[in-house]
């Protein structure tokens, strides 16, 4: 199965062998060079579904059919392997690249799954898996077009442990339990990790913005009016009646003093009255 997010599949064309299945998954092509993309896989092992079939020929990766299946995969594009060492969650695996005339960029990987050994140590396990991949795009590069050898899914197997092409499953991490080797949370102290995505835009990655600081925002008390100057009016008794035709004195009950009860004078015996 091709990563998740693309390339498309257009459709499957899978060829029974006495000892083994081979499909080849056409992706989806937008590219002026001559051919289809595809992902191809060739399971070889003695567990084939028909036994009468002939069988595939059972070779291992050399270099003069690599040669020719890379000149095969892209037809007049100068396609230069890369030496880099890289792997993906089945092993190591290698890759060449090139830019035909129109711009269009072309991606050939292999790939050859096998286990090492078999759980006894003696010889190895007998299965084998033979993947190709071969991209052509003219927008994507080829670094971009690497995320599929990163994210396609092998979803069979052989029966038999013998016949296993993956080996034995790998034991714990020897850091687990013991004192002295701390283990930090995923993504907090990780190495930098290599942007790849199939269809994006080109160019070199960005950086990302810089998250802006938190603006510490300090609650103010709302502040009291401020009093007026001058001398200040004691408030009425709320008991004391109002004569007048003041309307508003009347509904409120309010008593205003004399000017002459302001300030000490307020404590004399004609004030109170």
């Amino acid at each position: 199965m091709p990563p998740p997010g693309g390339p498309a599949i257009v459709g499957v064309v899978e060829r029974i062998r006495g000892n083994g299945i081979e499909q080849t998954v056409a992706l989806s092509t937008s590219s002026k060079i001559p051919g289809q993309n595809y992902l191809r896989i060739h399971f070889f092992g003695a567990q084939g579904s028909a036994p009468d079939v002939p069988g595939a020929t059972f070779r291992t990766i050399n270099e003069n059919d690599l040669r020719r299946e890379i000149a095969r995969a892209a037809p007049g594009v100068p396609m230069v392997r890369a030496a880099t060492f890289l792997q993906n969650t089945y092993g190591p695996f290698g890759y060449a690249s090139g830019r035909g005339q129109g711009g269009d960029t072309c991606l050939f990987a292999w790939q050859q799954i096998r286990s090492p050994s078999t759980s006894s140590g003696i010889g190895r396990g007998f299965g084998m898996i033979q993947v190709r991949l071969r991209l052509c795009d003219n927008q994507a590069t080829a670094r971009q077009m690497l995320n599929a050898m990163y994210g396609f899914t092998i979803v069979g197997t052989f029966k038999g442990r013998m016949w296993n092409p993956y080996g034995d499953v790998a034991e714990a991490d020897e850091r687990l339990g013991r004192t002295g080797e701390p283990i930090y949370p995923e993504g907090a102290f990780s190495r930098r990790s290599v942007s790849l995505g199939y269809g994006m835009s080109t160019g070199a990655p960005q950086p990302l913005p810089a998250r802006p600081k938190a603006v510490e925002q300090v609650c103010q008390p709302e502040t009291e009016a401020a009093a007026p100057a001058g001398p200040r009016v004691p408030l009425p008794d709320p008991g004391a009646g109002v004569s007048g035709s003041s309307s508003s004195t009347e509904a409120t009950g309010t008593t205003v003093p004399s000017p002459d009860c302001i300030g000490t004078a307020a404590m004399t015996a004609a004030c109170r009255k």
